[in-house]
């Protein structure tokens, strides 16, 4: 019998359980992951995700025997400044920085462009956890695949490879999911382009579909212009400094 919904008040303690049961099940090998209120993640090395998965799931504490999604993440200039001017841009931006400035933003570390990110859930205990694993490798980005622990992984990890390029080490059947098996490139890579690099049309002379490179030539009709968030302004006597 599942275990009843987690109230408000007892979210924080059943977290930190559940932190402390992770901790002492996977030891040295995780480390904890900054997390909203309510959540628990944690970061796995690459080397220890198979037996660290094992374990998340036949531990009696832990108990995660569904893995409810893999997803694929691209930290290729995550954290630079949120425009590229002071007035406007034409190339666009990312939300992930640090406003006030604080903190200087750097490329990703070698080994830390491509993860992957387990979201496990546990029916009989009512608990959730995120793992995140870094592919060591960002030129060939590969982790090991998770579809002997739970087989739901399998179209998961498809999604990965066919969006991100990220490789799945054993698993029984790597191939594209969601493009097209002539499609060049993986789309949801930062450095891939928006308008693709090939474009598909019916030839009637060949009787067949063609690639031909992409005819679009990209534009910037409107720029992004900047404007004034009073939400952001350190003068104000409501402004938290600490964020």
């Amino acid at each position: 019998m599942t275990q009843p919904a987690v109230a408000v008040g007892e979210s924080a303690e059943r977290c930190a359980q559940l932190a402390q049961s992770v901790e002492r099940v996977l030891g040295a090998a995780t480390r904890p992951l900054a997390c909203r209120p309510g959540e628990v993640g944690i970061e796995l090395a690459a080397d220890r995700l198979l037996d660290g998965a094992k374990a998340l799931r036949d531990d009696p504490a832990l108990r995660f025997e569904m893995c409810v999604d893999v997803c694929g993440i691209d930290y290729l200039d995550y954290g630079h400044a949120e425009w590229k001017t002071a007035d406007a841009t034409s190339t666009g931006f990312s939300r992930g920085v640090v406003r006030d400035g604080s903190a200087e933003a750097v490329p990703p570390l070698a080994g830390k462009r491509f993860a992957v990110v387990h979201q496990l859930l546990s029916v009989s205990l009512n608990q959730r956890l995120r793992v995140r694993v870094y592919c060591p490798d960002d030129d060939r980005p590969m982790v090991d695949s998770v579809t002997g622990i739970w087989a739901s992984a399998d179209w998961f990890e498809r999604e990965a490879f066919d969006l991100y390029g990220i490789m799945f080490r054993g698993h029984p059947d790597l191939r594209r999911l969601l493009t097209d098996y002539g499609f060049i490139g993986h789309p949801f890579r930062k450095d891939f382009p928006l308008s693709g690099n090939v474009e598909v049309r019916y030839d009637p002379e060949k009787a067949r579909v063609v690639y031909e490179p992409v005819s679009i030539e990209p534009r910037i009709l409107v720029p992004k212009v900047i404007r004034h968030d009073n939400r952001y302004d350190p003068q104000l006597t409501s402004a938290d400094p600490n964020g």
